[in-house]
């Protein structure tokens, strides 16, 4: 049956759903703490380049730190110049990412293959559970995933059949200039991806005549204007930087272990089963349309499809394999699914809708019916009482998954793209939901229970130990870098070239502590809780000032300060 009437006739409604959608997006990217690992220590980087002035040697608690390029740190500085340093500014570029990638998906699916093509687009990419999640959270996956799709837009601009000679120069330089954006972002994947789709795509489509108009000779300008200045800077400034991100970075990192972040060849398949909820029911369907050979010129759905199982597999073969790695594909995914309810019919939309439903009851029957596995009692009662504290987070988002379902389902064949909508909202706000649910553990991992603690305490010359760990967020909250004891973690390499701004032994540290507090000294650590335990049986001189099940802290000094310091959280 066709539907009557379309809410994307309606100019006004779809000013009203952006709104909206940009009032969701733009709230949730303050509402919650950085956690660990990667919000803390992106912050953190921004934070000391803003305050050194430094832009060309990257530095993590001080420490040179050469995993990857600037370009986030660049951009979370220039929030924190223009907003001042917080939470939602240190989210607003990756934020700002995953907003660009569903304005592009937008604009792209109107000019390559319909208007309607481009609503559906923008709401598939914009609702995709680990986009909508990951643009809130501030790590480079997002952002070098923002900077691809710029990559893949421009090539589908320009090489669109019917395209004038000005605007395939322009989406080609936008191709080329997304690629060096991608390149500042987390290096080389950024243009070794394009390119090998670009080959692979030669093959599949039979298209040979493309590399006449990819605009090389100013694209290849342009691509080495923007991302070679800094590559250089950073050489001259730093000689064991072009071995240490080239060879250990890209090569090293693919090729084994060395980050220990390996998974099986089969992890990426679950990850993208979870992540373009709700749209999974149509995301085989989907990916069948980008087979489908268009008349002439351009195949457009066969370079989505390139783009996308190419992508997905040199992730699944790299032996460093984490969640984020495959947001590359999202947008792309978003233009396949997009053609697809534009060119399928209302049932697979309804059985995409009945499978959204059936897992917001799964999900639902699970929390009802087993809290106690959630609950898990072989954890610390505070960690119990966390996870008892995301029930009711749960239930929200199954209720919210189950409802959206069902009136999509319902409506899926009368109202189609209503049935979209309904799919969407429910997919956005599910997302959102769980990070809000997370909220309490992310918190507690960041080490915030002990912020006030330790605040109480410092005074401007006190140095900060930690020990057996690292603190990814509390620096951030701090606003001081920390002294690693013992565990080099992923500063290992910078702690090389600089290791007087660590100290490799445990006993060194203890040795320095009982020297501060014979002398009166203030310094404070934070332990893993394995080593203040053993401190305290060594009879190491010290002052608990906080305790949680994951850490503890300790002062120097016997006297307290007249403040508030806090009382130690129950284990």
């Amino acid at each position: 049956m066709k539907q009557t009437s379309s809410p994307f006739d309606s100019r006004r409604l779809l000013w009203i759903l952006s709104i909206l959608f940009l009032i969701v997006w733009f709230y949730m990217l303050g509402n919650r703490t950085l956690i660990p690992t990667d919000e803390g220590r992106y912050a953190e980087m921004a934070r000391e380049m803003l305050v050194t002035g430094d832009w060309i040697t990257p530095r993590l608690d001080g420490i040179k730190y050469f995993e990857k390029p600037p370009l986030q740190a660049w951009m979370n500085v220039i929030t924190f110049e223009l907003f001042g340093v917080g939470e939602w500014q240190a989210r607003l570029w990756t934020g700002l990412c995953g907003l660009l990638g569903v304005g592009l998906v937008a604009y792209t699916g109107r000019k390559v293959f319909s208007a309607r093509t481009g609503i559906n687009a923008a709401l598939v990419l914009g609702s995709s559970v680990l986009w909508a999640a990951s643009a809130h959270y501030n790590s480079l996956d997002m952002a070098v995933a923002g900077m691809m799709t710029i990559t893949l837009c421009g090539v589908l601009l320009g090489q669109r059949n019917g395209a004038s000679a000005a605007e395939q120069r322009n989406g080609m330089l936008l191709c080329w200039a997304g690629m060096a954006l991608a390149v500042l972002t987390k290096g080389l994947i950024g243009v070794v991806l394009p390119g090998a789709v670009l080959v692979i795509y030669t093959f599949v489509s039979r298209d040979w005549a493309i590399w006449k108009r990819l605009h090389m000779g100013k694209g290849l300008l342009l691509f080495f204007a923007i991302s070679a200045p800094w590559f250089v800077l950073v050489a001259i400034k730093n000689p064991e930087h072009p071995h240490f991100f080239f060879i250990h970075e890209h090569l090293d990192r693919f090729t084994s272990n060395v980050h220990k972040r390996n998974q099986p060849a089969y992890f990426f398949f679950g990850i993208l089963a979870i992540g373009i909820i709700p749209w999974l029911g149509l995301l085989l369907q989907g990916m069948w349309a980008g087979v489908k050979r268009e008349s002439q010129g351009f195949q457009a759905r066969q370079m989505l499809l390139v783009w996308t199982i190419f992508i997905f597999f040199f992730f699944s073969i790299s032996h460093s394999k984490l969640t984020g790695y495959i947001l590359p594909i999202f947008p792309s995914l978003a233009l396949l699914i997009a053609c697809q309810l534009e060119a399928g019919s209302s049932k697979s939309l309804r059985f995409a809708a009945m499978l959204f439903t059936l897992l917001g009851l799964a999900t639902l029957g699970f929390v009802l019916v087993s809290p106690e596995k959630i609950a898990s009692a072989k954890l610390p009662p505070l960690e119990q009482a966390l996870n008892q504290g995301v029930i009711p987070w749960l239930i929200a988002t199954a209720l919210i998954i189950t409802a959206g379902g069902i009136v999509a389902a319902a409506i899926a064949r009368s109202h189609r793209d209503w049935a979209v909508i309904s799919l969407s909202a429910a997919g956005l706000l599910a997302s959102q939901t769980v990070l809000l649910g997370y909220e309490p553990w992310g918190y507690y991992r960041a080490g915030l229970l002990q912020l006030h603690a330790i605040q109480t305490e410092l005074k401007p010359d006190t140095p900060i130990y930690t020990v057996g760990q690292y603190e990814q967020c509390l620096p951030f909250y701090l606003g001081r870098t920390l002294i690693p004891v013992e565990f080099p973690d992923e500063l290992e390499f910078g702690l090389q070239q600089e290791p007087q701004l660590w100290i490799p032994e445990r006993s060194t540290f203890v040795q320095k502590w009982r020297a501060d507090y014979a002398s009166g000294k203030l310094s404070i650590a934070i332990l893993r809780t394995e080593v203040y335990e053993d401190m305290q049986k060594q009879g190491v001189p010290m002052r608990l000032i906080g305790q949680d099940p994951r850490r503890a802290v300790i002062a120097s000094t016997i006297a307290r300060q007249p403040a508030q310091a806090g009382t130690p959280a129950e284990k």
